[in-house]
C-alpha cells in the first residue's frame, strides 16, 4: 500500500522508516538530552519501540480480525501487509540504532536480522500467512508499554538526580515480570505449537514453502526461548534482591 501526498504516491515503508527515524532522533537530541550520554541511546530507542508496540498490537489485531480468512495460510490483505511494512520500519530504525551504537551486541543484532527475516519474507516472498506472523506480533508487542516504562526507569535508578525511577522500577518489576511470563510463558509458545501443527500437516502446501515455514519456526522458536530464559533470570534476581533486603532489615530491627 502507499500513501496519497498532493499527487504523489508514498509507499509504506519508507513513510514508516522516515517516522521512526525522526522519532529516534528527536528522543535523542531533545526528550533525552540532559540523560547521561551511556543512556541516552537506549531510551531513544524506547521511545521508538512505545510509537512501535502497542500500535502494533491494535493494527495487527484490526488487520487479522478484519480478513475474510484467518488462516495461517490466507493470502495477506493490504491492511495486514501495511502492519508489516509498519514493524519491518520499526526493526529497521532499531537495528541501525543497534549497529551505531552497540555494534558488540550480537544477540540483538541477530535478533532484528532474523525478525525482519520473517516479516520480509512474508510480506514480499510468498505474501502470504500474515495471521500467523501478525498473531505473533501481537503476543510480542502487548507487554511493550509495560516493559518500556520498566526499562526507562531501570535506566535512571541508580542516578542520585532521579530517585522516582528507583520507586518505579521496583513497582513495576513484578507486574511486568507476571505479566511477560504469563504472555511469553504460555500464551506464546501456545499459539506457536498451533502454528506449527498446522503447517507441518500441510496447511500452507504449495503458497509457503517448506524450508520458509521451518525457518520461520527456528526463529520463533528460538526468540521464545531466549525470552523464557531472559524472563526466568529477572526473577531469580527480584527474589535475591527481595531475600538481602529483607535480610538487612531484620538486622536493623
Amino acid at each position: 500500500m502507499s500513501i496519497d501526498v498532493g499527487e504523489f504516491s508514498i509507499p509504506d515503508l519508507p513513510l514508516f522508516f522516515t517516522m521512526f527515524t525522526i522519532i529516534y532522533l528527536i528522543a535523542y537530541f531533545i526528550v533525552f538530552r540532559n540523560w547521561k550520554p551511556q543512556i541516552r541511546p537506549e531510551a531513544s530507542s524506547c521511545m521508538i519501540s512505545i510509537f512501535h508496540g502497542t500500535p502494533a498490537v491494535f493494527l495487527a489485531s484490526r488487520a487479522v480480525f478484519s480478513s475474510p480468512s484467518s488462516s495461517f495460510s490466507s493470502a495477506n490483505t493490504a491492511a495486514q501487509n501495511t502492519v508489516l511494512d509498519f514493524s519491518v520500519a520499526y526493526f529497521l530504525t532499531d537495528l541501525f540504532h543497534y549497529i551505531v551504537f552497540y555494534p558488540k551486541d550480537v544477540l540483538f543484532i541477530g535478533h532484528h536480522l532474523a525478525t525482519l527475516f520473517v516479516f520480509l519474507t512474508c510480506r514480499f516472498l510468498v505474501f502470504h500467512g500474515a495471521c500467523a506472523i501478525l498473531g505473533l506480533l501481537i503476543l510480542a508487542e502487548v507487554t511493550s508499554a509495560c516493559q518500556n516504562a520498566w526499562t526507562l526507569a531501570g535506566a535512571r535508578k541508580n542516578d542520585p538526580e532521579a530517585r522516582l525511577a528507583l520507586k518505579v522500577y521496583d513497582l513495576l518489576s513484578p507486574p511486568f515480570y507476571s505479566f511477560y511470563s504469563i504472555v511469553r510463558g504460555v500464551l506464546g509458545p501456545l499459539f506457536f505449537g498451533k502454528m506449527v501443527a498446522f503447517y507441518a500437516r500441510g496447511g500452507a502446501q504449495g503458497v509457503i514453502p517448506n524450508w520458509l515455514w521451518i525457518s520461520w519456526a527456528i526463529v520463533v522458536g528460538t526468540a521464545i526461548s531466549v525470552s523464557i530464559l531472559w524472563i526466568w533470570n529477572l526473577w531469580i534476581e527480584l527474589f535475591r534482591e527481595r531475600k538481602i533486603k529483607l535480610r538487612e532489615g531484620k538486622k536493623v530491627s
